[in-house]
């Protein structure tokens, strides 16, 4: 487990590298380059963004667009990476609104750091842990987002019981993820791509829905937005704490 985690943080140190130096962000995580992953999936919502925060872009969507964030509220950011996602929170929720970072690779911590500084935005904050083990008290957030990392977890039911943990009651969740078809076995996930590329690592839609209602929370949606591999798709997951 513990070699897994250091293949995935090394190849998103690279990614943070890579855009560091104009080179566009790219490496071998998560398809980047390709129209399944990565800015594009923004649309208009990028213009103005330092070009550093969208090179170092490799999700599967939009979370900021599905997490229905609103001014003065405090939004969690799990795997921040470039810092694109917490850029794009920090217009929403305005300045009465805070929004945290977390991420585990210094690389990606620098330049989103020195990119949200050269935006002039000083509404947020990066934090460097795991998503397994959020260094943020019990109740503290309104909303978590995140974009295409959970599939990347080692310990997903971990990463649920913290989100659970520190939502506010009535607090969201709102999550782009790539996500497997119920018959594909983890085998067959395996066979489709790689852990660190966001797909052998995937959850089911059943398998997703069942880990956000075991932690408590309600209202659990999966929406699958565009397919990324044979029966693997980009999804939009939204649930709430009661």
């Amino acid at each position: 487990m513990t070699d897994l985690r250091e293949t995935v943080r090394t190849r998103y140190a690279a990614a943070a590298r890579a855009a560091a130096t104009d080179a566009a962000g790219c490496c071998d995580s998560c398809g980047c380059g390709e129209p399944q992953f990565g800015s594009v999936l923004y649309g208009r919502d990028i213009a103005g963004l330092p070009q550093t925060a969208v090179a170092a872009s490799l999700g599967c969507g939009n979370p900021t667009a599905i997490a229905d964030l609103r001014t003065g509220e405090v939004v969690l950011d799990l795997g921040s990476g470039g810092g694109i996602d917490v850029l794009l929170s920090a217009r929403r929720v305005g300045p009465t609104g805070r929004v945290i970072g977390i991420d585990m690779t210094d690389e990606m911590l620098e330049l989103a750091r020195r990119t949200c500084a050269d935006a002039g935005v000083d509404n947020v904050e990066f934090v460097k842990g795991y998503i397994e083990e959020l260094p943020i008290p019990d109740g503290s957030v309104d909303v978590v987002i995140s974009n295409c990392v959970i599939n990347l977890s080692v310990d997903k039911p971990r990463v649920f019981s913290e989100i659970a943990r520190v939502l506010r009651p009535g607090g969201r969740l709102g999550v782009s993820d790539v996500v497997a078809e119920d018959h594909l076995s983890p085998e067959a996930r395996a066979e489709r791509g790689s852990y660190v590329g966001c797909i052998a690592g995937a959850l089911s839609v059943a398998e997703y829905r069942h880990a956000l209602s075991g932690v408590g929370l309600v209202d659990v949606e999966v929406e699958l937005t565009h397919q990324v591999a044979d029966g693997m798709h980009a999804a939009i997951i939204r649930a709430r704490r009661a």
